[in-house]
């Protein structure tokens, strides 16, 4: 449902993008680095919501893949101290029980005090 309301909220806003756009035609003066020209408005509308969402685009799906890679490291880094852990629960269930000692009166030294 929520990847429903995403969709939904983008059309919304290509939408109004798109209005805006249509609305304004008038050609417009642009200033780049190495020159000026005359657009459309239309065009530079267009073009500098295209740009954001590629930048917004390319910033997220760089983001998803740092964490992939994070995921990935922790999972085996997880699956290593399991199995390490069960290689440490099998030698010790290999290994004869220890006795407990029960008598603690032969070890307290205390009780001269």
């Amino acid at each position: 449902m929520k990847g429903q309301y995403y969709w939904i909220l983008a059309l919304i806003f290509a939408l109004l993008i798109a209005v805006f756009a249509v609305i304004n035609v008038d050609p417009v003066e642009v200033n780049y680095l190495f020159g000026s020209g005359e657009a459309p408005l239309i065009l530079v509308i267009l073009i500098s919501v295209l740009m954001g969402g590629i930048v917004t685009a390319t910033l997220g799906a760089v983001r998803v893949y740092r964490l992939q890679r994070e995921v990935k490291k922790l999972r085996s880094k997880q699956a290593s101290k399991e199995s390490q852990s069960a290689t440490h629960i099998n030698e010790n269930n290999d290994k004869p029980a220890a006795r407990i000692r029960t008598d603690t009166s032969e070890t307290s030294d205390h009780s001269s005090e």
